[in-house]
């Protein structure tokens, strides 16, 4: 069915188009005898300009003491860079959000808001960001070592040209990006500082084992396993294998609406029966190295039908990475580490804000004004 764009609930205007005489015999016609007949909405965009200020800061000597005096100047536009925070945000949320090089995002200031701003302008406001986002990362790291659920990813960077890694880490109040030299356990551990969340929710990669006190695999990920070995070739053990992921995900989506002892006895039908799926002989090679494969991890299966609060996969980690992956591949990684610490200090500002309703170029925005907080 078609359908028609809803009419804004508080219109910037109202343009009242009234009859004064009638079309067809000339006679006058009062406003008082006409009715709205038809609303809809025009919607455009004004054109955007920057606004200047000239902030002329006087002084002079005194007469009394004779020492020079001078206006302190207003704290909102101190000296130094003409740019304000509106600008910083959106130089920001255009190069991090949507992987606009920086000139493309000179050319593009240039032409859409009249603002004149060379390449090298925008590193260094870029680089005035960096301490607001270290202080911020800092916030956001101890929420993070508050959680008791924490789930971890980890992709590939280049920095000047050189593989790094690029981790998440995410709970339900607080994300937190971390780009290092190395892919392993090392960089996990010296983020936690020391702290053992309840649950730890990852793939099967050696680097995110062991970092919690239960470990949830990523189920997502075992049914790539499972559909290999369907390619492969296996009928019999593979399908059977995944149909019942696949109903044990479904039963964790349907968690609020069960009772407590309703998913204490689905957890149970999960266990015996991936036990009977195991403990039946593979005939095909394929099926063989699935089961290995998942009683290696068995008992990291179905954490989250005991416990509310954990998800069967690691989709969380993977959506809050991918920009940067996007990122990656537009821009082919970054030229200087600075460059890349300021990258992981807005996915962390802009993430956690996100959890809170709030978007990303308000989350930089309210970074630079100083009313950024960590609930």
């Amino acid at each position: 069915p078609g359908a028609t764009r809803p009419l804004a609930d508080t219109p910037d205007k109202t343009e009242r188009c009234l009859v004064e005489a009638c079309p067809h015999c000339g006679a006058a016609v009062a406003e008082t005898a006409q009715q709205c007949r038809e609303r809809y909405d025009h919607v455009d965009l004004p054109a955007v300009r920057p606004e200047v200020t000239r902030v002329e800061v006087f002084g002079g000597r005194c007469h009394g003491c004779g020492r020079r005096y001078r206006a302190p100047t207003p704290a909102a536009m101190p000296p130094g860079t003409p740019f304000g925070p509106g600008i910083h945000a959106l130089l920001a949320y255009l190069h991090h959000s949507h992987h606009v090089g920086f000139e493309r995002l000179s050319r593009m200031c240039k032409e859409l808001f009249g603002l004149s701003i060379s390449e090298g302008a925008i590193a260094n406001a870029f680089r005035r960001m960096a301490g607001k986002f270290d202080a911020a990362c800092a916030a956001i790291k101890a929420k993070l070592l508050q959680a008791r659920v924490i789930a971890s990813d980890e992709t590939t960077t280049r920095i000047d040209g050189v593989t790094h890694w690029q981790w998440v880490f995410v709970s339900e109040q607080a994300i937190l990006h971390e780009i290092a030299p190395g892919r392993g356990r090392a960089v996990a551990e010296a983020v936690l500082d020391g702290h053992r969340p309840e649950v730890w929710v990852s793939d099967r990669y050696a680097g995110q084992q062991e970092l919690g006190q239960t470990h949830q695999v990523c189920l997502a990920h075992v049914l790539r396993d499972v559909q290999y070995a369907i390619d492969c070739g296996d009928t019999v053990c593979a399908p059977k294998i995944r149909d019942h992921l696949r109903w044990a995900i479904r039963i964790g989506k349907r968690r609020p609406s069960l009772k407590d002892s309703t998913l204490a006895v689905y957890a149970g039908q999960a266990e015996r029966r991936l036990d009977r799926l195991l403990g039946t002989p593979a005939a095909h090679p394929a099926g063989r190295e699935l089961q290995r494969q998942i009683k290696a991890w068995r008992n990291k299966f179905f954490v989250f039908l005991h416990d509310r609060r954990v998800p069967p996969t690691n989709n969380i980690s993977e959506q809050e990475i991918r920009p940067s992956v996007v990122f990656r591949k537009v821009t082919n990684g970054f030229r200087s580490a600075w460059g890349a610490k300021v990258h992981a200090g807005y996915r962390s500002v802009t993430g956690t804000a996100r959890l809170k309703g709030t978007t990303a170029l308000n989350a930089v925005r309210a970074l630079i004004d100083g009313s950024f907080a960590i609930a």
